[in-house]
């Protein structure tokens, strides 16, 4: 009985330890910056570099956070979220995170996959006719807008939205070309309240030229609006129903909104930019001809690739759920080898700088992590009104910087703020 017992005892210690060496990193608010292995001392260096920026007048406020190991090393507002009231900048101060979404709806859009609903390399004809024999944009007239075109050579595929290697362009911001056709047909950018249907305006833009042939390029495009409206198309949901449901509620994103609800108004930041003098300005609903206050606007058409308002530590708990291996607190939102998938090159040898990219990040290759302090095997991106972030496998670092102005002639404060938290590790 006791060599039983013994035995009993043994192996719960065994399969205990197993767990305790499997568990994955939950967030929390409480700093741990000696529990996290980084230098409390040098991380000063960030209050003082941000605080200068805002003591010249650079930056109204920014929030940062850093986790390292699974532990807060890091978490600090400065600043002002409204300069005119004195407002102070609140570490949980909800931001437009614009192109932040990106990443959210690309695991929408893996979710499905891994459902059964869907293979990566299916058409997006399949799903949606209008982008069935779609064309390539040949030569343009930038007098009357006018255009000829060749055939595509093959159809775009969900991959290649994924990638930002499918030829669509985007509106407003993109080439000069594409801006002209995409305005003069009426579709959005993404930004802002549009009083529309997303899959009305994604039909419409099956019939535009593509920019490219399918897979030869890499370009920043309106592919994550269009894997919103897969997701919508394939799941019978809206998108924003769908990231809460299966993203957002899982994994307790509790401040995480494409509407923003009345009781978090107070907490929504406050959106600045410069004037010619680059002084510091509040947003208006001139500049892009985007109202600011659009979180607060109900809408029906969810932008897949910018309409989210978020947190630094909601934000931060998606990464590291990715970082995890697609789980986290004890919730799997995708499996480890989607998550391998998504921060791998998928773009072959497609030109995109010293770097990569995946389904739906950017990845930092051998290459790219020469040249600066985060890892080969980072993966990264940001937003339109300033916001970024990154997380490092192999430091184990999940690391964002808020701010809420652009444009930004002092911008460089991001990368300022990720070589100071790189000479912080270590005590």
């Amino acid at each position: 009985m006791k060599k039983l017992l013994l035995i009993f005892l043994i192996t719960t210690n065994i399969v205990s330890l197993s767990f305790s060496q499997n568990a994955q990193p939950v967030l929390s608010t409480q700093l741990q910056t000696g529990a996290s292995g980084m230098s409390a001392q040098r991380l000063m260096r960030i209050d003082n570099t941000v605080q200068e920026y805002i003591n010249k007048k650079w930056l109204n406020g920014a929030v940062a956070i850093i986790y390292k190991n699974g532990k807060l090393a890091y978490y600090k507002a400065f600043g002002y979220d409204d300069i005119d009231k004195k407002t102070m900048m609140q570490k949980d101060e909800i931001f437009r995170i614009a192109s932040q979404t990106k990443a959210l709806t690309s695991t929408a859009i893996l979710i499905l996959y891994e459902q059964g609903k869907l293979l990566i390399d299916d058409p997006v004809s399949k799903y949606i006719p209008e982008f069935n024999k779609q064309v390539v944009l040949d030569k343009f007239n930038a007098v009357d807008t006018t255009y000829t075109t060749v055939p595509a050579k093959r159809e775009v595929t969900i991959r290649d939205l994924l990638t930002h290697t499918s030829g669509i362009g985007y509106a407003g911001i993109g080439t000069p070309e594409m801006n002209a056709i995409y305005a003069k047909n009426g579709i959005p950018a993404g930004l802002g309240a549009i009083d529309a249907s997303l899959l009305d305006k994604m039909k419409t833009l099956g019939k535009l030229p593509l920019n490219f042939q399918p897979g030869e390029k890499w370009m920043y495009g309106l592919n994550t609006d269009l894997l919103g409206c897969l997701v919508e198309v394939i799941s019978g949901t809206n998108l924003e129903e769908f990231i809460r449901k299966n993203i957002c509620v899982p994994l307790g994103m509790n401040d995480t909104y494409f509407n923003l609800p009345k009781e978090k108004v107070n907490r929504l930041t406050t959106v600045y930019t410069e004037d010619s003098l680059q002084h510091i300005i509040k947003w208006d609903i001139h500049h892009f001809g985007v109202d600011p206050s659009y979180p607060l606007i109900a809408k029906h058409y969810f932008s897949g690739g910018a309409g989210l308002s978020s947190t630094a530590f909601d934000y931060a708990v998606f990464l590291q759920m990715i970082m995890n291996g697609g789980i986290y607190n004890g919730h799997r939102i995708l499996s480890k080898r989607t998550v391998e998938m998504m921060t791998s090159n998928q773009i072959g040898d497609v030109p995109f700088g010293d770097n990569k990219f995946g389904l739906g990040f950017q990845i930092t290759t051998e290459k790219g992590a020469a040249k600066g302090p985060w890892s080969e095997g980072s993966f990264s991106w940001g937003g339109f009104f300033g916001t970024s972030y990154w997380a490092d496998p192999k430091e184990k670092l999940v690391c964002l910087f808020m701010t809420q102005q652009t444009p930004n002639s002092h911008g460089d404060i991001a990368e300022k703020f990720k070589a100071l938290v790189y000479q912080a590790i270590g005590e």
